[in-house]
């Protein structure tokens, strides 16, 4: 069995990083910016075996609080010793109609970069649909997210036996 927990960042907006290097003097696991939700972000990270980050496609590309979300964990766990190495980690994004193959690299050049593991699917991990809750209608993105969260799982009980 596999617990999960869901937690959804573009709820409480993050502020991008000021690349001040504080990260690197201090080694505290933490971001110095306090004002938003980050620091409790990467706590989770810490204490996970798995993530999964998933956005939306916003003019080809993640949003802005992904992407600032990758940018400050990603300097984080490079200031802590590569803090996420060999965590499995997955991408899942949904589009309207383009642009989320690029919105996918960025979110997986961040799990490359820091070194995690990424499990594999039948096809890129997207899902295809206009509006609020329109990719619960894409049957080829669902059978595509079935199979990644059976590797994912699978490839974490390997990881843990």
């Amino acid at each position: 069995m596999v617990e999960t927990e869901l937690v959804r960042i573009g709820c409480r907006p993050l502020q991008g990083c000021k690349a001040c290097s504080r990260c690197y003097e201090n080694q505290n696991k933490e971001c110095i910016i306090g004002s938003d939700s980050l620091n409790e972000f990467v706590q989770k990270m810490i204490e996970a075996d798995g993530i999964i980050l998933a956005s939306p496609t916003y003019f080809a590309d993640v949003t802005a609080e992904m992407k600032a979300f990758i940018d400050r964990c990603g300097m984080i766990g490079k200031a802590n010793g590569d803090l996420f190495q060999c965590k499995v980690d997955a991408t899942v994004i949904s589009m309207r109609r383009a642009g989320a193959i690029h919105a996918l690299d960025t979110i997986n050049h961040f799990f490359l970069t820091s070194q995690m593991i990424i499990p594999v699917s039948s096809y890129w991990n997207v899902g295809l649909g206009s509006g609020l809750g329109g990719v619960e209608d894409d049957e080829e993105g669902f059978a595509t997210m079935e199979l990644l969260s059976h590797n994912m799982a699978w490839l974490l009980k390997k990881i843990h036996s």
